[in-house]
Parts: C-alpha cells; sequence; structure tokens
C-alpha cells in the first residue's frame, strides 16, 4: 500500500474586540517566520499531538498575544489544498470575544507584533486568513441577534446607549431606541445598577445596567427566546 500523503492540523484564532470609539477590531500578529515573514495574519499554529483543538487555540494565543479566552466557540473547518505553500494544512479555525482594553498585548513565539486593526481597514492578509476573518464576521452578526454574545465585548457595566451603539457598529444597522429597550428590559436579564455614568460630553447621566448570565440560561431553559430586531442596513 503506498504511503498516504501528511496532513497537518492547525488552529486559527478570530479574536474580536470593541472600543465605542472605534468599533469592531480583529487581533492580528505580524509573523516571525517563512512563509508571509512580516506579513500580518490570524493568531494560530499546529496541534500538538497531546492536546485537544480547544487547549491548541487558547495556549496558541496566550503565546503570541498574551490575550487569555473568556468566549471561545468552534467557526469552520478550512482545508484548501493549497491554502498553505508549505505543506498540506487544514485549519480548525474559532472566533473569540473579549474586552479589548483589558490586555496588554505581547507578542512571542512565532509572532514579531500584535496589533489591534478595524474589521474594516484590514492589512493584507497570509494564507486564507481574510476569508476565515469574514466567515467569522458574518458568524457573530447572525448570531448576536438571537444569542446575547455581544455583552462578552462590553465592560461589566454599561448603559443602554453603550449596549446599543454595540449592536448597531456591529450589524450597521439603525436601532429604533425605544423598540431596543423595551425588547431587552422584557427579557429580564440585566440587573440595574445604583451607579450613573456622565456622557463624555453634554448631557444626563445615564443608569448603568449588569448582564446576569444566569437569568439568560434560565430564559433559555424555559424555551423562551433571546431575539434583538434591528431595523435596515446603514
Amino acid at each position: 500500500m503506498p504511503d498516504r500523503p501528511k496532513v497537518h492540523l492547525a488552529v486559527d484564532a478570530v479574536v474580536f474586540g470593541y472600543q465605542p470609539e472605534i468599533g469592531i477590531s480583529v487581533l492580528l500578529i505580524k509573523r516571525k517566520f517563512p512563509p508571509y515573514q512580516g506579513g500580518w495574519a490570524l493568531p494560530g499554529g499546529f496541534v500538538n499531538v497531546d492536546e485537544s483543538l480547544e487547549e491548541a487555540v487558547t495556549r496558541e494565543l496566550e503565546e503570541e498575544t498574551g490575550i487569555k479566552i473568556a468566549y471561545l466557540e468552534q467557526l469552520y473547518t478550512f482545508g484548501e489544498p493549497n491554502r498553505d505553500p508549505r505543506q498540506r494544512v487544514v485549519s480548525v479555525a474559532y472566533f473569540v470575544l473579549v474586552r479589548q482594553d483589558i490586555y496588554t498585548l505581547h507578542a512571542q513565539t512565532d509572532a514579531e507584533d500584535a496589533k489591534w486593526f478595524d474589521i474594516n481597514d484590514l492589512p493584507n492578509l497570509a494564507f486564507d486568513h481574510k476569508l476565515i476573518i469574514e466567515t467569522a464576521i458574518q458568524r457573530v452578526r447572525n448570531k448576536i441577534i438571537y444569542e446575547p454574545i455581544g455583552f462578552e465585548l462590553l465592560n461589566e457595566s454599561f448603559t443602554f446607549a453603550e449596549l446599543q451603539k454595540l449592536y448597531e457598529t456591529l450589524l450597521q444597522r439603525n436601532i429604533d431606541r425605544g423598540n431596543f429597550q423595551k425588547k431587552i428590559k422584557s427579557l429580564n436579564i440585566l440587573e440595574e445598577l445604583k451607579e450613573m455614568r456622565k456622557p463624555s460630553g453634554s448631557g444626563r447621566p445615564a443608569r448603568l445596567y449588569k448582564f446576569i448570565e444566569e437569568k439568560y440560561f434560565g430564559l433559555k431553559d424555559r424555551g423562551d427566546m433571546f431575539e434583538v430586531w434591528v431595523g435596515k442596513e446603514r
């Protein structure tokens, strides 16, 4: 029987962060070694024989950027024969949501640098990483409507205006303020805090809220749906 060609297994991480004044960003690393030396790419690498896929992507992300994963979800498997010029490589991609401002990036191992990029202004990317990022953006945009994953991108406490702006930024849609607040409040998944936040410019202080994950899972167990109505695309 002839030898079968070797297929190598890798993982890649599409890490999304959010800042109200910037928008949605994705974390990229500058590659230290060929191929695409000096080019920008997603954090990732090969899976060791003694680790799971989740362990591999967690390890690679922490080694190359210093990010520790809070929310991780498998995205898709990318396996075009020529996606890696070195050898046959199949990559299992994940998307990750983090609170961007709580991390100080530091590149190590295969990464020369690590940096956040606006999803609307990405550099040229190595391998098929542009396709992977586009796939991840579409998945998050679809999922944020029916699951409250957007809270992973916000600070622990937030105003309704900040929550709405996150949805509008990610979905690229205008959302009616009254309907949005009414829907979110009806789900009973937020805790109203005593603290208020004063806007940076003029305006009245706004009430702060906190997402209560346990209440959401209780909602889900009862079969109730989390669904946010959105308006027309901008």
